[in-house]
């Protein structure tokens, strides 16, 4: 049943956000799938809070001894902290029934938008951000300036649908507003990081640090200290986070994030723990579900991470899921069910593009090892043009090796791996695609050391590329005995002296010169 609450006075809502204040609106954009589900929940409980701590005292406030599922929300919320999904929902409710009596209340449309957005990241029911939109976009209206809370809802479900320039666009308007306001750098640190500008990820979680604490503001520190390549500091900052977390929700966002850093690195064993303690504080929590399959896969439990991964598509039906799954499939040599899963993925790419979110980067991998190598690089091309992050350039790299073009392939590969341009992560997947196409190219060495970097990085990254990385790795050899015949490029040759000019000679009919005496 569709329990969402219309407007009476609110005309059709079109699918293109409005214009912020001084901003121009931007245009739907695609989205790294394989990220924006911690980026939007975390963006989505962080302004979710933002807004319910402006409401006021008799909305925010449950029973003082025992809060009702509402209740709890809302003090989750407000801490930072993802709320359970039921007390979510029992939220949502609440809100709408306010509405039915008071269709004029702004803030209470935001709310509303913003614990729409959070839903539809959790249960990946994109139809949860058309409600989202419908709802901000009567906040608006209902109070046309200085309302802050709603583009702080419009910039998260910016995030949610995969636009990270809108997202960027909204947030900074947000800022402009209300430059004080912790949630609104929680935003403007996922925004900046999807269109590739790491100095200004940095600079707005700096501020975010110095104006708030809670677990949004952990998950998104965790975040940039892994893309800076800090591992370990991540690991040590949701361990400490776990700790305190006061909540079974909290400590599940905390352990599933714990759990993907430690498979990142290759210890399977020590990931497969976090996804386990995750589900058993919080059975309702998909993404633990993926991480639990993903974990089984790499120790050779497929049929046990077969059921993990089909566990999760029943609570969270998210293309990556299924082309995760697909993959495990066809790594077991079970095509029909590979397939099965990849023409799943399609469908839910195209149920979720008509609510506005749009997988550039899951479906142009996928694209690109299992199906249109050509429309991956077409389809990728105008992702980087328009968020030209490091996992957009990996991505159209390998799209655009498979496709055969390796010349323009090699420098967006090096540039996902290059330390100068924001690509410290260490990732696997990127090294590998790197020394692939260094291979294809000839360039033995280079492929040699990227692809024994994968290795080492995570040896069981990928069911069916780090076999071919095995192989292609044993294909490549040792290195030459001795090393390579010649270390140093060879000097240039000495210039030799420039010779004088001989003197002009005489014409025979001439005189000598006399003698001076």
């Amino acid at each position: 049943m569709d329990n969402s609450v219309e407007s009476p006075e609110a005309e059709a809502v079109p699918v293109a956000n409005p214009a912020p204040p001084e901003v121009t609106a931007p245009s739907r954009r695609l989205s790294p799938a394989l990220k924006r589900t911690v980026v939007a929940s975390v963006a989505g409980c962080a302004v979710l809070g933002g807004v319910l701590v402006l409401l006021p005292d008799g909305d925010v406030q449950g029973p003082p001894a025992l809060p009702g599922p509402a209740g709890r929300a809302v003090i989750a919320a407000s801490a930072g902290a993802p709320a359970a999904l039921p007390d979510l929902t029992a939220l949502i409710g609440e809100r709408e029934a306010e509405l039915r009596k008071n269709p004029r209340d702004d803030r209470t449309w935001a709310a509303l938008g913003a614990a729409y957005v959070e839903r539809g990241t959790r249960t990946a029911d994109a139809a949860y951000y058309s409600k989202a939109e419908q709802a901000l976009r009567s906040s608006v209206k209902a109070r046309p300036k200085g309302n802050v809370e709603a583009l702080d809802g419009l910039a998260a479900l910016a995030a949610a649908r995969g636009d990270w320039r809108a997202a960027k666009n909204w947030g900074e308007a947000a800022r402009k507003l209300a430059p004080e306001r912790w949630s609104t750098y929680s935003g403007l640190v996922a925004a900046y990081q999807g269109v590739g500008d790491y100095k200004a990820a940095g600079r707005s979680l700096d501020k975010l640090s110095e104006l708030a604490s809670g677990t949004a503001v952990t998950l998104r520190t965790a975040a940039v200290y892994r893309d800076r390549g800090w591992r370990e500091d991540a690991a040590a900052v949701l361990s400490d986070a776990t700790a305190r977390a006061g909540t079974p929700t909290e400590q599940a966002a905390l352990l599933h994030r714990a759990g993907d850093l430690a498979w990142e690195r290759g210890e399977a064993a020590d990931a497969l723990r976090h996804f386990d303690a995750a589900l058993a504080a919080d059975p309702q929590f998909p993404a633990a579900l993926a991480g639990r399959g993903r974990a089984l896969a790499s120790l050779g439990r497929t049929a046990d991470a077969v059921r993990a991964y089909q566990h999760a598509l029943i609570k969270r039906p998210a293309p990556e899921y299924a082309l995760e799954l697909g993959e495990l499939y066809e790594s077991m040599n079970l095509d029909a069910e590979a397939r099965a899963h990849y023409d799943a993925l399609r469908a839910r790419v195209a149920a979720q593009g008509a609510h506005g979110v749009d997988d550039a980067l899951v479906l142009g991998l996928f694209e690109a090892d299992h199906g249109d190598p050509e429309a991956a690089v077409e389809r990728l091309r105008a992702e980087w043009k328009r968020a030209p992050g490091i996992a957009a350039a990996d991505a159209l790299g390998w799209a655009l090796h498979r496709a055969g073009e390796d010349d323009e392939a090699i420098g967006l590969l090096r540039r996902a791996t290059d330390r100068q341009k924001g690509g410290t992560v260490r990732s696997a997947l990127y090294s590998y695609h790197l020394g692939a196409a260094e291979r294809e190219m000839g360039l033995y060495g280079a492929a040699r050391r990227h692809i024994g970097e994968a290795l080492r990085i995570n040896p069981a990254f990928s069911p069916l590329l780090a076999p071919q990385a095995r192989e292609a790795l044993s294909a490549l050899g040792d290195p030459p005995e001795g090393g390579p015949e010649q270390m140093w490029p060879p000097q240039p040759k000495a210039a030799a002296p420039a010779r004088k000019p001989a003197a002009p000679a005489r014409k025979p009919s001439q005189p000598p010169a006399p003698k001076r005496r």
